[in-house]
This record gives structure tokens, sequence and C-alpha cells, in this order.
């Protein structure tokens, strides 16, 4: 019983203690983003076709995969996430691929590495990468402040016959 106690002592206490430990550690990550925000920007993503549908993605000198997509017909630079749901977009680049959204619009929350802010749910007509397409592919944009590029998140990748990341590069493949 006594161990018990103890034990239920040590878990409140705990509970105290380390929600701030972790608010500590985003905001140390916060400014780290930051920093590294203030660096040359990293060279792109070599992108390779190997022929038919399916496009190859090198990893850029920190490890991403970036590409040059088409939505709704403009180009947009984008940066593949398999952590985000459904790809995401700020407010200027849902200006420049047409997208109308309001202050009434942003009526879902959504969780990013900065925070939960508002978001409006969009449906893109089309996002293309290369020799890939895909239609009607779910999206959110965001305020500029809470996010800086676009995100190729599973939305558009849960509409491809497969994706892959080996060895420093990502191969997407049409259904």
């Amino acid at each position: 019983m006594l161990r018990i106690v103890m034990f239920a002592a040590f878990v409140g206490g705990a509970a105290l203690i380390v929600p701030p430990l972790i608010e500590r550690s985003f905001e140390n990550a916060d400014r780290r983003a930051v920093v590294e925000t203030a660096t040359p920007a990293p060279q792109p993503s070599r992108l390779s076709s190997s022929g038919g549908r399916k496009v190859v993605l090198e990893a850029d000198a920190r490890g991403h995969f970036q590409g040059t997509f088409k939505i709704n017909g403009r180009r947009v630079e984008g940066l593949i996430d398999t952590g985000a749901s459904v790809i995401a977009i700020n407010r200027s680049t849902a200006r420049k691929l047409g997208l109308s959204v309001s202050p009434a619009d942003f009526t879902t929350q959504v969780r990013t590495a900065n925070g939960t802010v508002k978001a409006a749910h969009v449906v893109l007509r089309r996002v293309e990468i290369q020799s890939i397409r895909v239609d009607n592919v779910d999206a959110f944009v965001l305020d500029d402040t809470s996010l800086s590029g676009t995100l190729i998140g599973m939305s558009f990748l849960k509409k491809l016959r497969s994706y892959q990341a080996v060895d420093g590069r990502m191969v997407l493949k049409a259904r």
C-alpha cells in the first residue's frame, strides 16, 4: 500500500513538472526553427523520371524531399510531409492558386509543429508532379504566419499506387 501511495505521489509530482519542461522544449524548437529559417536555403531535391508514371525525388542536403508541383495548374514548390494528414498551403499560395477563403472559412483547428491554429478546408482540383496527376485532393489553408511554405501531405500520397523512401530517394508511383 505504501508503494502505491509513493507511486501516486511521484506521478502527481511529475504531472506538475513535465508540462513546463515540454513547453520549454517546444519554445527551444521554435527558436531553432527561426534560426534554421535564417540560414541559407538548402538546395532543392533533384527530380528525375524513370519513365511511365513514376517520379523519383532525391533528398536535399537536410534529407527533405522537395519538388515543383502544379496545383490547379500553377507551379508551387512543395515539401513532402508524410506526417501531415492533408496538403497544407498558406493564404498567399491559396490566392495564387485562385482559391478564395474568407475569415469565416477558418473553422477547423489543426495541430502544427508550432501549436494549434485555425484552418480552412479546400479541395484542390488537381495536384501534379511531372507525370503524376491526382484529382480532387483535400487541403487546408493556414494563415501566412502559421505556414511559410507548402506541405504535400497524405491526402495526396494516399491517392498514389505507392510511395517509398529508401537510401535518400523517394519514389512516387501513380495508380
